[in-house]
């Protein structure tokens, strides 16, 4: 009886330990692609653009349940969209493609998300509800693979949509009068913000890739000072501070 009771112990300590190395293997996992994010200079949570035609950061959802995703998954995702310039916030399980009458296209990869909550054995209810006291949960974390609409074909209409597209450009004459005034080469396009003080120029993302469009102004506004630093600052000491060119991640 002992014996067995021993083995039991020892499985049980043997699964436990399992499932926390598979907790740290996830977490540090996870850890590694947001500092991935960071050093290759995409800060979703900041960074006020994305790619020409992508969506704004509204949350994160699922296509067939139209639930928004949270905590770190909405980091991880809205990275991906930014990175692969996908056009939706919408995401979908390989299984749940398939349930909304498509498929994943041949050859896509998807995106690793999580999922944590905690749950009662039958075991530990019946240990409370016999010794009293209040049953222990156990917590658990679960990886799943998404993908982005945009990776699936032939999904049925009415799915969960997207947010409707911001219109090609919000114009605010005021910033557009300082812009032009200031003289500086503006250069519009690409997905960085930044001035190159070797080739005295600025150069924004277009319009429509921010996410709201005001924060275009804000960025074209933020670059501005750059070069007006540059302008103003006695020589030697600009050329000091502008030593290399440095792309910013978000606006002032």
């Amino acid at each position: 009886m002992r014996e067995a009771a021993n083995r039991r112990s020892r499985r049980k300590g043997a699964g436990e330990d399992r499932e926390t190395e598979n907790r740290a293997s996830l977490y540090d996992e996870v850890t590694g692609r947001i500092i991935s994010e960071l050093e290759a200079g995409r800060l979703p949570w900041v960074q006020p653009w994305g790619s020409t035609g992508t969506v704004g950061p509204g949350l994160p959802r699922n296509a067939l349940t139209a639930r928004n995703y949270s905590g770190v998954n909405v980091l991880i995702l809205w990275g991906a969209v930014i990175e692969h310039g996908w056009p939706s916030q919408s995401w979908l399980t390989f299984r749940q493609a398939q349930e909304a009458g498509g498929c994943v296209r041949k050859g896509e990869h998807g995106v690793t998300v999580v999922y944590a909550d905690r749950f009662t054995p039958e075991a530990e209810k019946e240990r409370a509800s016999r010794e009293g006291g209040d049953p222990k949960a156990v917590p658990f974390l679960k990886r799943f693979t998404v993908f982005n609409v945009a990776q699936c074909e032939g999904l049925r209409a009415g799915l969960a949509s997207d947010p409707v597209p911001l219109p090609e450009r919000e114009i605010v004459p005021v910033a557009e009068e300082v812009i032009a005034a200031s003289g500086v080469d503006f250069h519009i396009g690409g997905d960085r913000a930044f001035y190159v003080p070797s080739l005295d120029f600025v150069q924004v993302p277009p319009q429509p890739a921010f996410f709201e469009q005001v924060n275009y102004y804000r960025t074209c506004l933020h670059e501005l000072t750059h070069y007006a630093e540059r302008r103003v600052m006695p020589h030697g000491r600009s050329e000091w501070w502008f030593s290399v060119d440095q792309p910013c991640g978000s606006s002032a």
